[in-house]
């Protein structure tokens, strides 16, 4: 039995999950800004605008997902992984400096550019590096970070921004400190994170598959030694050429078109899209008219966000003790119905009018749920899924996929707040829920403790 360096696994994998963190703050960041950037930018009774400022960077996650099939099949996963930290640390700078709406908007999607890199390269980077007995325990990791990110820009949203008087009109918001500059300074602090995950990615390895892949086996033994002992590195890179001898040619984007990749390429679009249709990302992205709607104002709104970003972070380490040893399966069923019935009762709850704590604690429960399932699970299983000859590629579809959904999703909730009402909204979200329970059970194979190798041989029927 192999020994493995945990110790060195658990390094190199939280330097890769930085980009977690820095997607976490970034993507989040927004929404504790959004009351002041928007009277600054007087944008505050413009739907249209104010959807298109909060969706924007979501068209950069889709650019950086798209690219990042190209880059990481041709250039690695560290590289592409270093230019990710360095669009994350211009558009913090550039967003806090904006002096206009366009402004705003450029360096916002430039940040997503980052996040769209980082989203599909973080967790494959882990996967590859991870042994499979632990694997669903690293790439959660990834998660982890992403959620430490979120409650860490909620937190400094908290102590930035000053009180807000209940009732403050537009005019008296844009003109406080929070309007003019306690907004910047959130965008700002994003600089910190993003300037280390720069620096610490120059002494990340190489992915040994990738350059397994690439024709540079001699360079992907000493990792894998390091990681696991020399019988390990002979065996992992036996196995890992398994997969590849059969393929001669240059692996592109047309690969993923071979009929015997249609399976596991279905199955991971559906659940990219089903990770964010569920709906538990429009709490984050739009806490203020949620909220609002329960009866809160603007800094008890901000309090409240914080609450959900710490139930957020505490459930995902339920999951990253739980992936590894219930199984991605049955977290997936669990949080699928879980979420379809808190999403009946949240629903009820906005359409009898209930206040206060009752949508609180939905929402609460509602987070937590898919913090221990749907969020980490669905990109641990995308990290396992595909074959090495086509992951870059496979990977940054799904990725694409899953942004395209987040942007469909983020652009929507307004319009159907309007048209359907909160209550209306959530039991659409419900029924998606459902629908992704069905799939999930007919549909996705259990992954647990099986090697990225043994996965592949049984996903793909040669």
């Amino acid at each position: 039995m192999n020994k493995f360096n945990k110790s060195y696994i658990l390094g190199i994998s939280l330097v890769s999950a930085m980009g977690g963190l820095l997607f976490g703050y970034d993507w989040v960041v927004i929404g504790g800004a959004k009351p002041f950037y928007e009277r600054f930018f007087d944008i505050a009774q413009s739907a249209n605008l104010q959807a298109w400022a909060m969706s924007c960077a979501l068209i950069g996650c889709v650019i950086g997902a798209v690219i990042s099939g190209v880059v990481s099949d041709r250039f690695g996963r560290k590289w592409p992984l270093l230019v990710s930290a360095f669009l994350f640390t211009i558009a913090s700078l550039g967003t806090g400096m904006a002096v206009s709406y366009a402004m705003f908007v450029v360096f916002r999607i430039i940040g997503g550019v980052g996040i769209g890199l980082a989203s599909a390269l973080s967790p494959m980077y882990i996967a590859e590096v991870a042994p499979s007995s632990m694997r669903g325990r690293f790439v959660s990791l990834n998660q982890m970070t992403i959620v430490i990110g979120i409650l860490a820009a909620q937190v400094i949203n908290l102590l930035i921004a000053q009180k807000v008087p209940v009732g403050a009109t537009d005019a008296f918001i844009s003109a406080s400190w929070n309007g003019q500059i306690g907004w910047r300074w959130m965008f700002f602090a994003c600089a910190v994170p993003a300037g280390v995950f720069l620096i610490l990615t120059f002494l990340l390895p190489e992915s040994p598959r990738w350059l397994m892949k690439a024709g540079k086996a001699a360079k992907a033994f000493p990792t894998l030694k390091k990681i696991g002992g020399e019988a390990y590195a002979r065996e992992e890179m036996a196995n890992i050429q398994a997969t590849l001898d059969n393929v001669s040619e240059k692996v592109d984007f047309k690969s993923i078109l071979n009929p015997k990749f249609r399976t596991v390429l279905i199955i991971g679009i559906v659940l990219a899209v089903f990770q964010q249709w569920c709906g538990i990302n429009t709490v984050f992205n739009y806490a203020e008219e949620i909220f609002t709607a329960a009866g809160y104002g603007v800094s008890d709104t901000l309090f409240n966000i914080v609450i959900t970003g710490s139930v957020n972070l505490i459930f995902t380490l339920v999951a990253m003790f739980t992936v590894d040893k219930w199984g991605r399966k049955k977290l997936m069923l669990f949080g699928s119905v879980g979420l379809a019935t808190t999403y009946i009762l949240l629903g009820s709850a906005f359409y009898f009018q209930l206040k206060g704590i009752a949508v609180l604690s939905l929402v609460v429960i509602a987070i937590g749920i898919y913090a221990m399932s749907l969020a980490p699970i669905t990109w641990v299983i995308l990290s396992e899924i595909f074959p090495n000859r086509i992951r870059g590629a496979a990977m940054a579809l799904a990725t694409f996929s899953l942004w395209i959904a987040c942007f469909i999703l983020t652009y929507t909730f307004p319009l159907l707040n309007k048209g359907l009402g909160a209550a209306g909204t959530f039991w659409v979200y419900a029924g998606i829920c459902v629908i992704g329970f069905l799939f999930v059970m007919k549909k996705l194979p259990e992954t647990k403790g099986k090697s990225l190798e043994e996965i592949e041989k049984e996903l793909v029927k040669e």
